[in-house]
């Protein structure tokens, strides 16, 4: 997907886009493409819009600017006369699929082309029979037989689940294990010898469930992902690349990842099982919230992960308390055994690394930025909106920030009302201060979060050693 400047004065004016990206545009810092803050451009907001790429699919949003957001024409969005930038911000967002030669101005002083071209398709094997005299045509769902529809062919797609499958992921799991028990598919060894025995939990790109190996008796997490998509090979072989930089990941607070595969439009994984479960669940155990020492010895288990994880040069991304897993720690999991402080001893480890990040960098989570769709940004730091493509190591530090603050008070760092854009509340809110939403929260601790949790000019804490020595300074006077 190309966009290209055709009115407005701007360097670079041309922008290609070959993977799944997100952007802002406007005049305001962090926008790319980030029009000149001149008067030419001053009918440009700040933060204009947003654009959603995943090619071929784009989708424009408007922010509630000042002079609206036009495609083809035709406004999108815009706020009222003499509403003010923060009362656009509260407007219902608006948005719309673009498509090759749609013409986007921006105010009256800037407009793009947007251009989309699909590279020549390989050969699929639906095109025609081997004497090549009878078109056939383009499959179905892999599992229900539904016919994928002529834009799916067109990415090449080979396997797909479609989206009525895609809701009942046990349905999916229980018949690739069928299908690996029976022996013959080479492409389902890794879970051929495991039986499934309950769902784990489940999101919005698939499900996990516990097994057990048949022969050992181990019990391992065993993942699925499906894409929102159709899938080529080229984006299969992007995903796999990524995902093997997170199987080689071996650290006593990062939850292992054994085996992977694909077939049948789906990709499994096998991890490390973790028997005291979620930070989530504890939390709803527990009625919401921790006791701020045991709270800080996860955090400061996460954030030993963290460190590891990223002097290898992987960032997690999507850190959040349902996929940071506690091992039982009476068990030496992950460690030696801690005190007893008169409830559950756990290790924490952080699970899914990088696997969320690789899936949508690879397309397969569909326009997911804006819109009903969008996943719920509550552990998302602004740098992470606004560069998508190359995030700081930082974020996972203000992730696990945002998360800690959660344990402590059983808030979000951010209030998202319902009626208000939430990526906007990224974009222009800060974090409550932490004595605010909870003043029973120890003062040394609070302000270690609550600088861990500044983003402006930069993240408070840039690495995790940092943020950890800091905790643990805090946790000496807890």
């Amino acid at each position: 997907m190309t966009l290209s400047l055709v009115d407005g004065r701007k360097e670079p004016s041309e922008y290609v886009f070959d993977e799944r990206a997100t952007c802002l545009i406007g005049r305001g810092e962090g926008c790319s493409p980030r029009l000149p803050n001149d008067e030419q451009h001053r009918s440009v907001s700040r933060h204009h819009c947003m654009l959603d790429i995943n090619p071929p699919d784009v989708r424009i949003r408007d922010f509630g600017s000042r002079n609206g957001t036009f495609v083809n024409g035709v406004k999108i969005g815009q706020r009222d006369p003499g509403q003010s930038a923060a009362q656009g911000r509260e407007l219902s967002f608006q948005e719309r699929d673009l498509g090759d030669g749609d013409e986007v101005r921006l105010g009256r002083s800037v407009a793009f082309r947007v251009r989309v071209r699909l590279p020549p398709p390989a050969e699929p094997t639906w095109a025609a029979d081997v004497a090549g005299d009878i078109t056939l045509e383009p499959p179905g769902c892999v599992k229900c037989g539904r016919e994928i529809t002529h834009e799916m062919a067109a990415r090449a797609a080979s396997e797909y689940v479609c989206a009525s499958c895609q809701a009942n992921p046990e349905e999916v799991m229980t018949l690739l294990v069928r299908l690996a028990q029976a022996g013959d598919r080479n492409d389902l060894k890794a879970i051929a010898e495991y039986t499934l025995l309950q769902e784990l939990g489940r999101g919005g790109m698939g499900a996990v469930y516990l097994a057990r190996h048949k022969t050992s008796g181990r019990l391992v997490a065993l993942k699925l992902m499906l894409p929102k998509v159709a899938t080529n090979e080229k984006g299969r072989a992007r995903f796999r690349r990524e995902v093997e930089l997170t199987r080689m990941l071996r650290h006593p607070n990062v939850a292992a990842l054994y085996d992977e595969g694909f077939a049948d439009g789906a990709f499994f994984f096998t991890t490390e099982y973790c028997e005291g479960g979620s930070l989530d669940r504890l939390l709803e155990r527990r009625g919401g919230t921790l006791p701020p020492d045991e709270a800080v010895r996860y955090a400061i288990d996460v954030l030993d992960g963290l460190e590891y994880a990223h002097d290898q040069g992987v960032v997690h991304r999507d850190l959040s308390p349902s996929n940071i897993l506690l091992a039982d720690a009476s068990a030496g999991a992950g460690g030696a055994a801690r005190a007893d402080f008169g409830y559950e001893t756990y290790v924490a480890k952080v699970g899914d690394f990088g696997l969320a990040k690789a899936f949508d960098q690879a397309g397969f989570s569909g326009l997911t930025r804006t819109g009903a769709t969008a996943g719920k940004p509550w552990y998302l730091a602004r740098q992470q909106v606004v560069n998508f493509r190359e995030v700081p190591y930082a974020v996972d530090v203000w992730a696990l920030a945002a998360c800690l603050y959660r344990c402590l008070t059983g808030a979000f760092v951010r209030d998202f009302p319902s009626d208000v854009d939430q990526w906007q509340v990224i974009l222009y809110s800060d974090a409550v201060p932490i004595l605010r939403r909870d003043p029973r929260v120890p003062r040394a601790l609070a302000e270690v979060v609550d600088t861990a949790l500044r983003e402006n000019p930069e993240i408070g804490f840039s690495t995790a050693a940092a943020f950890r020595e800091a905790l643990r300074r805090a946790l000496v006077e807890l």
